[in-house]
């Protein structure tokens, strides 16, 4: 054999070896594949509207918020709502007067009472980070200022009064006063409700703060879209008695209020 062919040889089978170490090589150190589970994303900005029945009433909010980490988001909220008060009752006397007919009424009512709420809170995911369409538990809470927004409350009222020897009857929409007192409690002289449009112009403020904690289950809590159940307890407290209806040695208005709430929320996320 030659030593031209002995070099060809040798060079074959050097680049031979050297091929086969290759394929060796990408064998034995391929990378690890990575397993996606689609998480979901981390958004930075919340934005809600909720929809809350509590023991004795209703709100209507909005909150916008801070997601900090995956499982905590910072939030402000702000809402407005009615309250009522538990030993109220509504009926009717069903009396056609003239062109009227009597409207429904609670006796002794002196004020409906509406609440404005704004507070600063935090609400904690406490299951890992759920898939996209995973249902997350976790809590929240929040605490801030309030105020008792007091619109007065109207009723028909029948006054007498005689005119030329002859007994007048006559129906007044008025408010609780001092003056009036007799006549708004009696109950044969209360004809019917006032109305819901009487008393916007003669509204009292009364300043408080409030809170509120509860359980929230989340639909695909990281998801682009907010969708929340939350259940829990709030109270308000104000700087005095809220007088809703007429004090009797059985009845007496208080300062606080609680209640356990059901909230509905939905809304966006962002980055």
């Amino acid at each position: 054999m030659s030593s031209k062919s002995i070099v060809y040889k040798f060079i074959f089978f050097a680049i031979l070896g050297g091929f086969s170490s290759a394929l060796v090589g990408q064998t034995t150190f391929q990378p690890k594949q990575i397993e996606y589970d689609w998480k979901g994303i981390v958004y930075r900005f919340e934005k809600a509207v909720d929809f809350s029945l509590h023991t004795h009433g209703f709100m209507l909010g909005f909150n916008t918020g801070r997601i900090l980490t995956y499982d905590k988001t910072r939030f402000y909220h702000f809402s407005v709502g009615y309250m009522r008060d538990p030993r109220e009752r509504r009926q009717n006397k069903n009396i056609p007067l003239a062109n009227m007919t009597s409207k429904s009424f609670v006796y002794g009512k002196l004020n409906s009472l509406y609440v404005l709420r704004a507070g600063i809170g935090r609400k904690k995911y406490l299951s890992e980070k759920a898939k996209r369409k995973g249902i997350a538990l976790g809590y929240s809470y929040e605490v801030g200022p309030s105020i008792a927004v007091l619109k007065p409350n109207y009723l028909y009222l029948l006054f007498s009064e005689t005119q030329n020897g002859m007994q007048v009857d006559e129906l007044r929409a008025e408010r609780y006063s001092g003056e009036n007192a007799e006549v708004f409690l009696d109950y044969n002289r209360i004809f019917g409700g006032g109305g819901f449009s009487r008393g916007w112009k003669e509204l009292t403020f009364t300043p408080g703060i409030q809170a509120k904690g509860g359980v929230l289950f989340s639909l695909g809590a990281y998801d682009k879209y907010v969708k929340m159940i939350e259940v829990g307890v709030m109270a308000d407290l104000f700087v005095k008695k809220i007088p809703i209806l007429s004090e009797t040695e059985a009845v007496s208005n208080k300062p606080y209020f609680i209640n356990l709430y059901l909230t509905l929320q939905l809304g966006a996320r962002s980055n």
